[in-house]
């Protein structure tokens, strides 16, 4: 079985440093050090705002990140230019509003299949590889394959929240959903309110899972453990 990589979302980072101004924390050193510490991956979600990551940033980014670098965001105008201009190696199309204080649920691949299909091929012939972020929704998978995309991303919010008072319940149609991805040949991501607490059981449960994005709670882990061990113990958790 391919190990699952761990991709961190820096967004956090720049909130910190964005609440004071300057150039505290460093947020380029931040990423450095996570992949130092063995992160397979760095991923940002600039939004419109500017509330945390900034276009500057994501160039910036883009001249030091050694491992896998992930763009993630709603597809305007602004951000298919930048994505278009930085050429990462995956974007990540979220359905977020421009106000929308984090991502919140999945594309309608089905009503938007037209738009999300020419939006792969845009950032296909960059060479881009493309993953739609969608619910644990078998209808909503099987129309993502029809866009061309590479990978889906399952929106594990409701998994998180139904974790711990019922594992099973709370994993079951993310497992339906990770088969079908199998079955139409999508590669498949995962993210959102995975910790230390549910990422285990998770990645020993999703077959084929390839990558998690976790930012938020792998940041706030890092205030009491340190952010080395705290990337240490995630990785852990996909050693299985």
């Amino acid at each position: 079985m391919k190990k699952t990589r761990l991709s961190v979302n820096v967004n956090k980072i720049a909130t910190l440093r964005n609440a004071r101004g300057g150039n505290m924390p460093d947020l380029l050193k931040v990423a450095a050090d996570i992949e130092r510490f063995g992160a397979e991956g760095i991923t940002v979600h600039p939004r419109p705002d500017g509330r945390h990551i900034r276009y500057d940033d994501v160039y910036n980014l883009k001249k030091q990140v050694r491992t896998e670098f992930n763009i993630e965001g709603y597809p305007s105008d602004s951000f298919n230019e930048l994505v278009h201009n930085v050429v990462p190696t995956q974007v990540t199309l979220v359905p977020d509003a421009p106000d929308a204080l984090t991502s919140n649920a999945g594309w309608n691949t089905r009503d938007n299949c037209a738009m999300l299909r020419e939006l792969v091929d845009f950032y296909h012939r960059d060479g881009i590889r493309v993953s739609i972020f969608v619910d644990a929704d078998v209808e909503m998978v099987r129309h993502a394959a029809e866009t061309g995309t590479d990978r889906i991303e399952l929106y594990t919010e409701s998994y998180a929240r139904l974790y711990p008072t019922d594992h099973e319940g709370a994993i079951r149609d993310f497992v339906t959903a990770a088969r079908e991805a199998q079955k139409v040949g999508l590669g498949l991501n995962a993210g959102h309110d995975l910790s230390l607490v549910n990422l285990k059981y998770f990645a020993t449960n999703i077959p084929d899972l390839l990558e998690v994005s976790i930012g938020h709670a792998l940041i706030c882990d890092a205030l009491y453990l340190g952010l080395e061990n705290t990337v240490h113990q995630y990785l852990q958790q996909l050693d299985i």
